[in-house]
């Protein structure tokens, strides 16, 4: 659905210090209806790999290839994509139901479907009983289901995720982890970042491990754990994730 060819990013701190590589030389695909975890230690360059994605900012060096089942013109691409940022901003003087209709409007959902949509992610999210509360009231893990919801209402092909589950409680976690399987089965591709191991081995299909702006794998996370190991039951992936660090 994308691919990441040869991406490098490089920022100036300053005019006469030297560049920061943020990434080198990335490459990697997403494949159409897979759950992708896109796994880092903070720091190593996955938000900037999504900022690139969204051109938000552009690439020193390096392209994405788009599919063309996501549209033609970058309008028609970003209309089928869902983003959620780790910082995401809500205007704290609406309701979530108000803030939630706004943003169906920009996405120029009908009504019928818009309150169709937000009932049902509403109360899949356990949310549904704050949407009339001001968002000035709300906790942390409620402004991350309320993101969540928000990007849902347009009907995206592929969600870009960024650190979703941060700031979440166990009990908010498990409830969205359910909510993205949900989601993959309905036919959706999601691509999400955390630096959380067991959130990427619980619900990801496949997963890039990005490691100081490189990466140091890409593919089934299958594949991974059975790399370098005879045990029946197999390495977990927090096990070969430290391995991988470990590699010259």
């Amino acid at each position: 659905m994308i691919e990441f060819c040869h991406i490098s990013k490089s920022f100036r701190t300053d005019f006469w210090a030297r560049p920061i590589n943020a990434l080198t030389d990335v490459s990697f695909q997403l494949s159409s209806k897979e759950v992708t975890g896109f796994l880092g230690a903070n720091g190593s360059g996955k938000t900037t790999t999504l900022k690139i994605l969204m051109h938000f900012i552009s690439a020193s060096a390096g392209e994405v290839v788009y599919a063309p089942e996501l549209g033609k013109t970058f309008l028609e691409i970003v209309s089928n994509i869902g983003y959620m940022p780790e910082r995401p901003y809500f205007y704290s003087n609406l309701t979530g139901r108000e803030f939630l209709f706004y943003m169906g409007s920009l996405n120029e959902v009908k009504m019928p479907l818009l309150r169709e949509r937000v009932s049902r992610w509403g109360e899949r999210l356990q949310i549904a009983h704050a949407l009339d509360r001001k968002i000035n009231n709300y906790s942390k893990g409620m402004l991350q289901r309320l993101g969540l919801v928000s990007i849902l209402l347009h009907g995206p092909q592929l969600l870009i995720l960024d650190e979703p589950l941060s700031g979440v409680d166990p009990i908010g976690r498990k409830e969205m982890k359910a909510a993205l399987d949900e989601i993959h089965k309905e036919g959706k591709t999601i691509f999400f970042s955390s630096h959380i191991v067991p959130d990427i081995e619980e619900i990801c299909t496949s997963v890039v491990v990005l490691e100081e702006g490189k990466v140091r794998y890409s593919g089934p996370v299958d594949a991974l754990l059975g790399r370098n190991s005879n045990k029946k039951e197999g390495p977990s992936l927090e096990d070969m994730v430290y391995k991988l660090g470990k590699l010259p």
